[in-house]
């Protein structure tokens, strides 16, 4: 199982109807299989997300967030890990709204630091 504990990830791409942007960092913290992180950044003023990572490092997780128009949002999101030639992690996310639009899309995150 891959461990994301005290790792950092930014955005490197997200459809156009998502809020997370690369002027966020998203700095995670995993003990046992639980995943948390607590985010702010662009268009989001604070924002929370819990999960669970399986034995190949893939990451269900749960989120809400306010963002900068006031509104609370939530959503789910799996991401799939890719493993870089430097060692860092690439995530690649499908995630959905359940609020809002109720809409879909993807994202991509990279390890920083």
């Amino acid at each position: 199982m891959i461990n994301y504990h005290n790792k950092k990830f930014r955005a490197i791409s997200n459809s156009p109807n998502g809020e997370v942007s690369s002027q966020m960092i998203f700095h995670y913290q995993q003990h046992g299989n639980v995943l948390t992180c607590a985010y702010s950044g662009g268009e989001i003023i604070k924002g929370h997300l819990i999960g669970l990572v399986d034995d190949k490092g893939n990451i269900d997780m749960r989120y809400h967030q306010v963002n900068a128009k006031g509104n609370l949002m939530t959503g789910t999101c799996k991401s799939t890990p890719e493993l870089l030639e430097n060692g860092k992690i690439r995530l690649h996310e499908k995630w959905a709204w359940t609020s809002g639009d109720c809409s879909h899309g993807e994202s991509v995150l990279e390890e920083v630091g």
